[in-house]
């Protein structure tokens, strides 16, 4: 018998005003998976994502975390309940520190027994090239530096499920692959994953199971290695064959 989900998405409808974003999907992601939303700008990926971390509230459908109906619920007590998400356009103080970013983001969260200087320390550990950027104010580094920010300020909150939305927007070839390689880490210690990616070839190459959202609904699904041996994402976001 299949592991059960731990996040499940069950007939999901998101709209604004009268215009339908998101169209009844359902999805699921297992404990310790890397999970993908690939497909066209305007596909309803982001509303999705949104939708699931409280920041919208879909018009129909539930969320469910290990069975337990979050959705509709605000985004800080679906992050308090481990649905924690790393926004598009990374939104970091940009001109406060690597350190200040951090240690505001901790002041906010439960104590837990926990110092706030402690679990900012922790992070800066797990990332070592913010430790030694920690006093240089956020809007001053690379992109790919701001994008690991965003990641270990989400890290802090100790979640069970990591949502990315499009990770490597903006950033040149060799700080996405070092983005990849990041998030394949944080999986790799234990973090599940559900990403929204427009490097859809990146995508499929770290992930374990994929979707193709077009016009708000789900075009495909199947293991990630399936999908980027498929012809028809191969011709529409490949840019042909594809090595796995």
């Amino acid at each position: 018998m299949s592991e059960p989900a731990l996040l499940e998405v069950r007939d999901l409808e998101v709209a604004y005003g009268h215009v339908q974003a998101v169209r009844g999907i359902s999805l699921s992601v297992r404990k310790g998976q890397i999970v993908t939303l690939i497909g066209p700008n305007g596909a309803g990926k982001s509303s999705t994502l949104n939708a699931i971390a409280g920041l919208l509230r879909p018009k129909r459908g539930a969320v469910l975390l290990e069975g337990r109906d979050l959705a509709g619920l605000p985004a800080h007590r679906t992050a308090r309940d481990g649905i924690v998400l790393v926004p598009e356009g990374r939104a970091i103080l940009q001109r406060m520190t690597v350190e200040e970013n951090l240690r505001l983001a901790a002041e906010m969260l439960p104590a837990r027994g926990e110092r706030v200087q402690d679990k900012v320390e922790e992070q800066l550990r797990n990332f070592p090239s913010l430790e030694r950027r920690r006093a240089v104010p956020a809007g001053q580094m690379s992109g790919g530096e701001q994008q690991m920010l965003a990641v270990a300020r989400a890290l802090l909150q100790k979640p069970r499920i990591l949502l990315l939305d499009e990770p490597s927007m903006g950033l040149a070839p060799i700080l996405v692959a070092q983005i990849f390689a990041l998030l394949e880490q944080i999986n790799g210690a234990g973090t599940t994953l559900l990403l929204v990616e427009q490097n859809a070839r990146k995508a499929l190459a770290v992930s374990d199971h994929a979707y193709v959202l077009e016009r708000g609904a789900i075009a495909v699904s199947g293991p990630a290695a399936d999908l980027a041996r498929d012809p028809r994402v191969q011709a529409a976001y490949l840019g042909g064959d594809v090595a796995v």
